[in-house]
């Protein structure tokens, strides 16, 4: 893996402290296809591209993006980005906190990462 930015989080390592991922494919059942698919919805390419550049080392909820949008409605990006194997979600509480799967992404679609980080949302674009 390449060094993007200092908030790049090249490390997610499983940790035994921490709750057990939601469902989730296997490293191995990423397909591109379905990636591809939940990414051509700006708002969750928005997510995913937060996640990697303005995060620090650890999860986050999705009240930590700040979008006005009903949870509902981000609860349902958030499980369509877990279910195609973007994102890990762990249940903390009442809270679900999700984390790119960088390494799983990297070792799949080499170069697709790196396209996340350095996309920008076209201008004017309400996200």
């Amino acid at each position: 893996m390449t060094d993007l930015a200092p908030t790049y989080r090249m490390n997610d390592s499983e940790e035994p402290s921490l709750p057990t991922p939601l469902p989730e494919p296997a490293a191995s059942e990423i397909r591109l296809e379905r990636v591809m698919g939940v990414l051509a919805d700006p708002l969750r390419l928005t997510i995913v591209n937060r996640l990697l550049t303005s995060s620090e080392e650890y999860d986050h909820t999705c009240g930590w993006f700040g979008f006005d949008r009903p949870k509902s409605s981000l609860t349902h990006h958030f499980k369509a980005l877990r279910e195609a194997g973007v994102i890990r979600q762990r249940q903390h509480g009442l809270e679900r906190r999700s984390r790119v799967r960088i390494e799983d992404l990297d070792e799949r679609f080499p170069g697709l990462v790196e396209l996340i980080v350095d996309w920008r949302p076209a201008d004017g674009e309400a996200v």
